[in-house]
């Protein structure tokens, strides 16, 4: 026959368990989580790069420039298509083996260094919330003080 304080204590070895349980959840969540947020914290902005060296090697430079933000309905003023041409043209470099070497956050934006061609090696800006891509206007982040 059970007794009137077979019971007691139950609730609180229960508790005890959930609160573990949650702690060890939160450890292994923080574990797993925080490296994977290190390594694609920059994705989106360097697939707008892939994406765009893709566009380079098919050639579709109309395309490619508009990952620039430069379309016909919305020109771009301090970077017209003919010099883009000049810079990304097929007689500039084979942009079809390219690397990304560096991929830094910094403010609104990404600056990525991208490996491609002949020693040629390139610091671009894609910004975070559009992605619009452009030269870096840094050689890099500056430190805060």
């Amino acid at each position: 026959m059970a007794g009137y304080l077979d019971q007691y204590g139950k609730g609180d070895e229960r508790r005890e368990k959930i609160v573990k349980m949650m702690v060890y959840t939160l450890i292994a969540l923080v574990a797993i989580g925080g490296p994977l947020l290190f390594i694609f914290h920059n994705f989106r902005q360097e697939q707008q790069v892939k994406k765009f060296f893709t566009l380079l090697a098919a050639k579709d430079y109309k395309a490619a420039y508009a990952l620039w933000g430069c379309t016909d309905a919305k020109p771009c003023t301090g970077y017209s298509m003919q010099s883009f041409m000049e810079d990304w043209g097929p007689e500039k470099a084979d942009p079809s083996n390219f690397r990304i070497a560096k991929s830094r956050s910094c403010g609104s934006g990404v600056i990525l260094t991208v490996d491609f061609a002949k020693n040629r090696q390139e610091a671009l800006w894609v910004e975070r919330d559009d992605l619009v891509i452009g030269f870096s206007p840094l050689p890099g982040c500056p430190h805060p003080k």
